[in-house]
């Protein structure tokens, strides 16, 4: 899935909102990193919140409960032994991304959703559109807290660019 330029470090970019702690994410960045003294992490945590608040500026909360996460998050990847960095990012999760992908050019995304019915970002088409517009590899992983589910499952739109891991 990732790719490696000779000694250029594999880059990988994590978005993910609540399912950032999940077991079956964490595994999968370590499958992406070929060699952890060469490979980079940075973990995106959008900051989310409700229309309301967002219309009034009021991003202070979602910004901590963003933080809280991603700190959990980089713990855990560091202490298996990755060089791993952090953010909160946009609202917006394309955005986020967008403003990610200019600062650390990854080789590829990883992107952390609910499942299907329970995850705004695939009844928004999350995947598909970022496949479409950044031309990378994706790994979608899709989290299941409540029936302790996690998978990676195949989207059917750019199938040679995203891979979906389900268990």
């Amino acid at each position: 899935m990732s790719r490696s330029y000779g000694s250029t470090p594999t880059r990988i970019l994590v978005v993910a909102n609540e399912t950032v702690a999940s077991d079956i994410l964490h595994v999968a960045v370590r499958a992406q990193v070929h060699d952890e003294h060469s490979s980079q992490v940075l973990v995106v945590a959008p900051a989310l919140n409700s229309r309301l608040r967002y219309w009034l500026s009021d991003d202070d909360a979602a910004r901590r409960a963003a933080e809280n996460r991603l700190e959990t998050c980089l713990d855990r990847l560091g202490s298996a032994g990755l060089d791993v960095e952090g953010v909160v990012g946009d609202a917006d999760p394309i955005q986020a991304i967008d403003d990610a992908l200019r600062a650390f050019p990854a080789d590829c995304i990883v992107v952390a959703t609910h499942p299907e019915g329970r995850s705004n970002w695939l009844a928004r088409n999350l995947v598909g559109r970022a496949s479409a517009r950044f031309a990378l590899p994706m790994l979608h992983i899709v989290v299941d807290a409540e029936s302790a589910r996690e998978t990676l499952a195949e989207s059917p739109r750019h199938a040679d660019r995203v891979v979906t891991v389900a268990a």
